[in-house]
C-alpha cells in the first residue's frame, strides 16, 4: 500500500519566498509526475489532514467501479476516490483511494519509514498558524514538533528548514516542513555558510 507514496521528495525544498515553478525548457522531460494516491481504511478518517489541517482543495470525490449485474440490477461502487491540489491544477495531486469491497482493515503501525515505505513532504508557509490545527486532528499522531534543522547544501552551504513529522491516520509519514532560506536545486544557488 505506502509504495504508492513514492512522491515523497518532490517539493521538499521549495523556497519560502518563491513560488515553484516549471523548469526551463531546455531541460524538460516527457513526463509529470500527476499524483500520490494513498490507499487509505477510511477517507472520512483520512481527509481532514490534508483537507483542513493542510489546506488542500478537493476537486473530485467520487464512488467507482459499480456498473450493472447482467440482469440489470446495479452494484455497488468499489471504490471511493478523492483528489486534492494544493498550488498546480495538473501534477502535483494527492489522492486518497478506499476499497469499498473489502473489510475492516488491521490498525496502522506508527513507525519510521522502511524499505518499500514512502515519505510526503509538504512544504508550508505559515507552519506556525497552521500546526495546531494539524496535531489536533484526530487520528493524527504527531512524530516530531516544530524544530529547526539544516541540510547540507551544495559548495559547503546549508539549507535551514523547519522541520515537522506526524503519522496519518493510516500510518503513513508526513513532513510538514518550512523552509527558512534557498532551496536546493533553485537559482541562484544557495549561499548561506555553515556554522
Amino acid at each position: 500500500m505506502r509504495a504508492l507514496l513514492l512522491a515523497a521528495l518532490c517539493g521538499l525544498l521549495v523556497p519560502s519566498a518563491a513560488r515553484a515553478e516549471p523548469v526551463p525548457e531546455a531541460e524538460r522531460i516527457p513526463v509529470d509526475l500527476r499524483r500520490t494516491t494513498l490507499v487509505v481504511r477510511d477517507i472520512d478518517a483520512s481527509l481532514p489532514l490534508y483537507r483542513d489541517g493542510l489546506g488542500m482543495k478537493v476537486i473530485y470525490d467520487q464512488r467507482i467501479g459499480g456498473g450493472k449485474n447482467p440482469d440489470g440490477s446495479e452494484k455497488p461502487a468499489t471504490v471511493r476516490l478523492v483528489l486534492l491540489r494544493a498550488n498546480d491544477t495538473f501534477i502535483g495531486a494527492l489522492g486518497l483511494m478506499q476499497r469499498l469491497d473489502i473489510g475492516p482493515q488491521p490498525a496502522p503501525v506508527f513507525e519510521r519509514a522502511m524499505p518499500g515505505d514512502a515519505i510526503l513532504v509538504f512544504n508550508a508557509k505559515d507552519l506556525d498558524a497552521r500546526w495546531p490545527t494539524i496535531k489536533a486532528l484526530p487520528g493524527v499522531r504527531v512524530h516530531t514538533e516544530p524544530t529547526r534543522i539544516e541540510y547540507p547544501g551544495p559548495n559547503g552551504t546549508t539549507i535551514p528548514v523547519m522541520f515537522t513529522a506526524v503519522f496519518d491516520p493510516d500510518g503513513n509519514f508526513i513532513e510538514v516542513n518550512q523552509l527558512l532560506g534557498q532551496a536546493a536545486g533553485t537559482n541562484p544557488v544557495d549561499t548561506t555558510k555553515r556554522d
